[in-house]
């Protein structure tokens, strides 16, 4: 594919908001690669300065860009192919989904499928093998099931949702259009919800359900729990990473990042747009403000305001925890300068 075939399908984003090399070069473009890695036919992007270098000494045939005019001369020099945006890799990943799609199953059910007789199935659904669909489940239309997925009762669907190998969905949950579940992925299990009794834990029964809103994403091996009264709420187009861990009654907002491993205690409400680091632990009932961004491994112990980064276990200020981190860079030093006044 020529490189200006690539431009014309990427459409109006390209037209709209890049420069295109005026050079003339328009190389034959097989495929996609890192900057470090690509060769001869295949595209690549530079974000920001961390990988600017590899213009100079990268092999492939044509560049994504920043609206960078030195950038965009030094490709020149080297007879590379480009086109400058505001955003790269929101570029890149456009040209990436024209020379890969996932493979996706036709729509059929397959023998060794069991549905049960009062489940409802969409038109165009792709059911695959020793999937089990139990009463009542509402399932909407182009849905893919892959093999060895459970869904248990009253289970509810959306459009083109695709649920992947060995997923389970447990009772009453409710998944919306265009959501994406993979592997491993348990949705709507029983929240951790025990009494603490003189002769031991009494088991509170979890009554409630989980709810997944349109254009979810969840990560294999994650769990999203639901609570014994009410539901736990994953907003719309929010994406979770893999082992993530999602208590009882967790509150979710809109384009939310969780990233792997991390921990939602019960109740805990994270507003939209709100961006977890991985490993990051959140304890029962916080509340984590609109725009609020943890680092990797922040221990979250109290409400964050919205907007606020921070850093740290227990969680701090992102500013606070770098004169932390200096002052713990020097204890040694500050150590043994105690020691000599205690000695003097």
């Amino acid at each position: 594919m020529k490189f200006s075939e690539i431009i014309e399908k990427i459409g109006d984003n390209a037209s709209k908001n890049s420069l295109i090399s005026n050079q003339g070069l328009n190389p034959d473009i097989s495929g996609v690669a890192s900057i470090d890695d690509a060769g001869k036919g295949n595209i690549s992007y530079v974000e920001g300065t961390k990988f600017a270098a590899f213009v100079h000494k990268t092999n492939a045939s044509a560049l994504i860009l920043p609206n960078n005019e030195t950038l965009q001369a030094q490709a020149s020099e080297r007879g590379i192919a480009w086109i400058a945006t505001r955003e790269p890799k929101f570029m890149f990943a456009q040209v990436v989904a024209i020379f890969y799609q996932p493979w996706q199953p036709k729509p059929e059910i397959h023998p060794t499928a069991v549905i049960h007789p009062t489940a409802k199935i969409g038109t165009d659904v792709s059911i695959g093998a020793h999937v089990v669909i139990q009463p009542h489940v509402e399932i909407g239309n182009n849905v893919v099931i892959h093999p060895n997925v459970v869904i248990y009762p009253d289970v509810k669907i959306g459009d083109r949702t695709i649920l992947h190998a060995n997923c389970t969905i447990h009772e009453r949950t409710q998944i919306g259009n265009d959501c994406t579940i993979h592997s491993g992925a348990v949705i709507g299990a029983e929240g951790f919800g025990f009494v603490p009794t003189a002769t031991g834990w009494l088991k509170m029964q979890q009554s409630g359900c989980t709810i997944l809103e349109d254009n979810v994403e969840v990560g294999c091996n994650s769990a999203i729990d639901r609570p014994a009264v009410g539901e736990t709420r994953i907003g719309k187009s929010t994406i979770i990473d893999n082992l993530v861990q999602v208590g009882h009654g967790c509150k979710i907002g809109f384009g939310c990042a969780l990233a792997g491993q991390v921990g939602l205690a019960g109740g805990v409400e994270v507003g939209n747009r709100a961006i977890l680091g991985g490993q990051t632990g959140v304890a029962n009932e916080v509340k984590i403000g609109e725009g609020a961004i943890a680092a990797a491994k922040a221990g979250i112990l109290g409400n964050i305001e919205p907007g606020e980064v921070v850093c740290g276990s227990p969680a701090m200020p992102h500013k606070q925890f770098l004169k932390v981190s200096a002052i713990l860079r020097r204890l040694p030093e500050m150590y043994q300068s105690l020691k000599q006044l205690q000695k003097s």
